[in-house]
């Protein structure tokens, strides 16, 4: 029982803690995919025709010689013929480069009439050409004005879509895209002036199948969600993954992704973790570019990002369970058959272990809980003041006193334990800052299980609603 509580907190100390140090060595010690920052400079500082780094023995980094590549490195994914894919799908080259492609923009709105206007007006000002961009709009069942406002702000294309979720309003814009690249927005996101450029410069490498950009949340002083706190770590471990071989995860607010890839992917639910595995299972690279930024409003409170999170958590236990080739495990994220085994730690120490978290918490709070009330099994009671204490026998007194030190150890791991949900529930007493990361994180680790109680019971909804408080 013992080894049991170390084993849980272990793991709960790796998937949070111990992988982004371990990271952070490696890079340093030159051991990952990039060992310099070029992939995260901006585009205006590194060359057009990027020249592979020759991978040291034993590294099995993707190469692409030519175009071609591109093709037949897709063949990996099983094809998905019930999503249309858009018209046009060519390869980035090296003698091309990524300022000859036409992207197209995909927005997915519901009830955005408030929003949408400024998001437009933020993706036609971008550095990117005009005349090789196209702005696509899929109002996905909206019965307000979002549509108008979406024409009326200039979008190239406005689809008026029946109610069915925003993958499948996002498929609807893409049967209608022309891009080579293919980016993705919400409807609320204000990107960066320069923001496209530098997300489309990810493909100036061929080996590069998804790109994912830099969001940051915003937030009215007083709130007390704890976001951004938790996003400004979740961003640094995933700069250090993407140079140890790939991202893990995305996210939805400024990402894009080869057209080509889009007809072979799964792309019915769930972008932010299911395209990054799958494009690494194709035989190419998810990447992260950090100079492509964005922002979003942040939920302002606590509670708010929990119900958000568990909204979020739900679907992604359906890509997790139901996300392979075969709507089961098959091919998903929890099948490591055909995964780089680079890849495959990060998957296991990043999405799986902090996925298990809430299990990991209940089986440690159990294990030493057994452990304290327990005591030192292995002992002879000896009389000692009237009464009788477990010790070793005298012939055995240097274990014994470990044995003594052993429960100590657990208690005190127990303690601290128990501290973090006192913390959190303290947090609604006095919100300061060190109880209110506290509240976050239970809660935040709570949602995952509550995600998936939801997805088991009732499935996952298509349908969504914006959060409070971000519009």
């Amino acid at each position: 029982m013992r080894a049991l509580h170390l084993l849980a907190l272990g793991l709960l100390a790796w998937t949070h803690a111990g992988w982004a140090v371990v990271l952070r060595a490696l890079r340093r010690a030159g051991r990952g995919r990039v060992p310099d920052d070029r992939e995260a400079a901006p585009a205006s500082t590194v060359p057009s025709t990027p020249v592979p780094r020759s991978p040291a023995p034993g590294r099995d980094v993707p190469t692409v010689a030519s175009s071609s590549s591109v093709a037949t490195a897709t063949e990996a994914v099983a094809p998905s013929a019930a999503v249309p894919g858009p018209a046009v799908r060519s390869a980035v080259t090296p003698s091309s480069g990524p300022s000859a492609l036409r992207v197209s923009v995909v927005i997915a709105a519901y009830a955005e009439e408030d929003a949408i206007a400024e998001t437009l007006r933020r993706l036609a000002a971008q550095t990117w050409p005009r005349e090789r961009l196209q702005i696509i709009v899929a109002c996905d069942g909206s019965t307000d004005r979002t549509a108008e406002r979406a024409r009326e702000a200039g979008a190239d294309l406005v689809l008026e879509l029946p109610r069915g979720g925003k993958h499948a309003a996002q498929a609807g814009g893409v049967a209608r895209a022309d891009g080579d690249v293919l980016a993705f927005s919400d409807a609320n996101t204000s990107w960066e002036p320069d923001a496209l450029a530098e997300l489309v410069a990810a493909f100036a490498d061929p080996r590069v199948g998804y790109a994912c950009g830099r969001v940051t949340f915003t937030s009215e002083d007083g709130g007390t969600n704890q976001e951004g706190a938790y996003w400004r770590l979740e961003m640094a471990l995933r700069r250090m993954e993407s140079d140890w071989w790939s991202v893990t995860a995305g996210n939805g607010a400024i990402y894009a992704l080869r057209a080509s890839l889009w007809p072979r992917l799964r792309t019915a639910f769930g972008h932010d973790l299911a395209l990054p595995h799958q494009t690494v299972r194709a035989g190419m690279l998810a990447v992260d570019r950090p100079t492509a930024r964005a922002s979003e409003p942040m939920v302002p409170t606590v509670e708010g990002e929990w119900r958000r999170k568990r909204r979020m958590m739900n679907q992604m236990w359906r890509v997790v369970l139901r996300g392979g080739e075969d709507g089961g495990l098959r091919g998903g994220v929890l099948d490591p058959r055909g995964v780089p085994p680079r890849y495959l730690a990060a998957l296991v120490s990043h999405r799986h272990l902090r996925y298990a978290s809430p299990f990991l918490h209940l089986l440690a709070l159990a294990a030493g809980f057994v452990v304290a009330v327990g005591g030192v099994p292995g002992g002879a009671a000896t009389p000692v003041g009237g009464g009788s204490l477990p010790v070793a026998p005298t012939s055995r007194a240097g274990r014994g006193a470990r044995r003594r030190v052993r429960p100590r150890l657990h208690l005190l791991l127990l303690a601290a334990h128990l501290a973090l949900f006192a913390g959190a529930a303290g947090a609604g007493v006095r919100p300061s800052r060190p109880l209110l990361l506290a509240r976050y994180y239970v809660l935040m680790t709570a949602s995952i299980a509550a995600g998936l109680a939801d997805h088991l019971r009732h499935g996952t909804p298509a349908g969504w609603d914006p959060a409070e408080g971000t519009r």
